[in-house]
């Protein structure tokens, strides 16, 4: 959540110009396939929503050439955060209204466009929690929606039927401040469920807190209190993640802009390791954005709002710790969040001051990225979700 937005005229530019802005159209047949070799299916949907945005965007990407095509708008939605079902045409929708509500979209498979199914859940299930949705995520094993509210500092788990989200069954409200002047409460970024399903982890940007909540996986029931890790005064956590094979956790830090490798261990979270995103010669304003694994835990990618970059570490194998491999622009300014092809083959970077999205190759060797042709033109673009039709 944060910094400056684009003008008003700099956002009607980037609609204008997405139309004609194709990426690499006409790649000869030999070229048609993924940085790995790997032939993949065509024709991805992708929805790109703006942060605080009154339109959700579509794109179809072409996973063997790498192509990124505006679709245009797809469909109208106050939106901060999207999250598809990971099987049923259906797209959810952090929505930027008062309440702390979720709706739930129906996708056309052939088109990209969406259709509210009338589906729309308030957070805390009495509509007072704000309206600053962070970040959605399924939880398939125990089909629950998980919703973290930046704005009132609160996690809720809401179970889905058939892809549609009921009230919640569970809410977490955290506490805490920082000494920043953006941490004056409590301000949930992210939350995710361990490899064992029985706790469920919350990154709390206010409170300078990672909660180490209960969770059950056949209730979806999140419930509060077994504990904390304490990150630096003023860093800032904004995403948690695990590794799959490992006891081992990964926390973004986005104002003091580093990175901390955790053991895991019975439930709790001891430091190892901290690695700076930007350069040693940054002076500017640090901002920590997006994190990601790779499919197969061999890298860690981080992004930076600060220089602007996307940066790549190598996981060593036996300990866990991480290792710097590249820094990279983004292609755009302030990469708010980057998304995976789950290929493995290609990154799409949201650069939502820059009003554009990048798409990356991906080594699988080595981990690096290579910007692929020009990017394309979306208005603030501050989340790209992909959809496998």
């Amino acid at each position: 959540m944060s910094d400056s937005y684009p003008s008003r005229r700099s956002i009607l530019g980037a609609v204008a110009a997405a139309a004609a802005t194709p990426l690499l159209a006409g790649v000869p047949a030999a070229e048609a396939a993924g940085p790995s070799g790997r032939a993949a299916r065509r024709d991805d949907l992708v929805f790109v929503s703006p942060w605080k945005g009154t339109q959700i965007y579509g794109a179809r990407f072409d996973a063997r050439s790498g192509t990124l095509t505006s679709l245009g708008p797809v469909g109208d939605a106050s939106s901060n955060w999207t999250t598809a079902h990971p099987a049923r045409p259906l797209l959810y929708v952090g929505s930027s209204e008062d309440g702390g509500i979720v709706h739930t979209y129906a996708i056309d498979r052939a088109s990209g466009r969406l259709t509210r199914t009338g589906t729309s859940i308030h957070t805390d299930d009495g509509g007072t929690a704000g309206g600053g949705i962070s970040y959605l995520a399924v939880d398939e094993p125990s089909h629950t929606l998980l919703v973290a509210n930046f704005e009132v500092g609160l996690a809720a788990s809401l179970p889905l039927s058939k892809g549609m989200p009921g009230r919640p069954v569970s809410v977490a409200q955290d506490s805490g401040s920082g000494p920043n002047p953006r941490q004056n409460g409590p301000h949930v970024h992210h939350v995710t469920i361990d490899w064992s399903g029985r706790h469920a982890l919350v990154a709390d940007f206010g409170a300078d807190r990672v909660f180490n909540h209960g969770f059950d996986r056949s209730t979806g029931v999140i419930t509060p209190g077994a504990g904390a890790y304490a990150t630096a005064p003023g860093s800032g956590p904004r995403r948690v993640l695990f590794h799959p094979r490992r006891r081992t956790a990964y926390v973004l830090n986005e104002l003091s802009g580093d990175l901390e490798t955790l053991d895991w261990d019975r439930g709790t979270l001891h430091p190892r390791q901290r690695l700076m995103l930007d350069t040693d010669g940054y002076t500017g304003t640090k901002s920590g954005a997006e994190l990601a694994l790779s499919r197969d835990a061999r890298f860690v990618y981080a992004s930076s709002r600060g220089e602007h970059t996307l940066v790549v570490f190598a996981v060593d194998e036996r300990s866990g710790l991480l290792r710097l491999v590249q820094r990279v622009p983004s292609g755009g300014m302030k990469p708010w969040s980057f998304s995976l092809h789950r290929s493995g083959d290609w990154l799409l970077a949201a650069n939502q001051a820059s009003n554009t999205v990048t798409v990356f190759a991906v080594d699988r060797r080595s981990g690096t990225l290579t910007a692929v042709g020009a990017p394309v033109a979306f208005p603030a673009p501050a989340c790209l979700t992909f959809f496998d039709r």
